[in-house]
């Protein structure tokens, strides 16, 4: 690539995608924001919020409020419109890609890197970089999110699936809400865990006074994350992560709920200066392609960053072995 900018992308128009539902008793009396949240995974809290300001959203046939609780008996539709056309800014920027085909990319996001044009943000995104590379992503990730299938946190590095297509897209959207698709982590944690092993299954939720923080609460969603802590040495632990569930920061949020935060993190740990970021890294992906159905599976390579604090091969080596022993014990469940 050269550096500099191309014209903008535009993406196609789908069709709004409908939802229905009719509220049973036991959800009787939630904020309907909250009830639709807990209904459609693959929609944040945020965006059901300004599809139900946009009027996208009535409650028995009429507009309605976030805050509105439901009964019993309501009746709740969403009409969700197609993805905009949008204009954004193509760039020439250093994304090294995993994996590439007609349908679909996978790339190792640098850390430091916005996934997505947002608030005050329209350029130097892994979205701007995309458009150079691949013109045409899907739409249904909206303006802003063309070809955005998930996330991670700006100052997390590792593996990002983005959709070429929107039949792409929304299989591979389907997986991610069906929880289908395996995700694992390394994270270097504060040391001295009692346990070497083990779940965190614990609700995640906003705090209710630092509302850009997320926090361990009865009123959050289920969460899922399994650890092994894979070598403790130097005032560090590596951790080997896989998370069941994509609540907002969860790992970070798991690990801080045990005592253990991750170095570097501003907004969780309590050693933030002695690293430039969150040391946390997307380390592999799989899932099945969209098309052919395959079973893909990606690795990342280990950050200059995490090589530079102590982390040694023969530790990544032993991560990889866990990594199988989990896969198989998954396997054996399943038959």
């Amino acid at each position: 690539m050269t550096r500099g900018r191309t014209p903008a992308a535009i993406l196609s128009v789908d069709q709004p995608i409908d939802y229905q539902f009719v509220v049973a008793s036991s959800d009787a009396g939630r904020r309907l924001d909250v009830f639709l949240a807990s209904k459609i995974d693959r929609l944040s809290r945020a965006r059901i919020q300004a599809l139900i300001r946009s009027g996208y959203i009535r409650l028995n046939g009429e507009p309605s409020r976030a805050r509105q609780n439901v009964r019993a008996g309501d009746r709740v539709e969403l009409c969700e419109p197609g993805p905009e056309r949008i204009n954004l800014e193509a760039e020439d920027l250093a994304v090294e890609v995993l994996y590439e085909d007609e349908n679909l990319l996978v790339v190792n996001k640098r850390a430091g890197m916005t996934v997505h044009p947002g608030a005050g943000i329209q350029s130097g995104t892994l979205v701007n970089a995309l458009l150079r590379h691949a013109p045409a992503l899907s739409g249904i990730g909206g303006e802003l999110r063309p070809g955005v299938v998930h996330r991670i946190d700006k100052e997390t590095s590792g593996c990002l699936v983005v959709a070429k297509n929107d039949a792409s897209h929304l299989r591979l959207s389907a997986q991610f809400a069906g929880r289908k698709v395996r995700k694992f982590y390394l994270a270097l944690c504060v040391p001295g865990f009692e346990k070497s092993a083990g779940e965190i299954v614990k609700p995640i939720g906003r705090h209710p006074i630092h509302r850009q923080k997320m926090t361990v609460t009865d009123r959050g969603r289920p969460a899922r994350t399994r650890y092994k802590v894979v070598c403790e040495a130097n005032r560090l632990a590596l951790v080997l992560c896989q998370i069941f569930t994509g609540r907002t920061h969860q790992i970070r949020v798991h690990l801080h709920a045990i005592g253990h935060s991750i170095l570097g993190d501003k907004l969780y740990g309590k050693r933030p200066l002695a690293h430039g970021r969150q040391m946390l890294h997307a380390w592999r992906l799989g899932f099945f392609h969209p098309v052919t159905e395959k079973w893909l599976e990606f690795e990342a390579g280990i950050p200059d960053d995490f090589a530079h604090s102590g982390v040694e091969e023969s530790w990544i080596v032993r991560a990889r072995a866990e990594i199988s022993r989990w896969n198989a014990e998954g396997n054996s469940a399943a038959t």
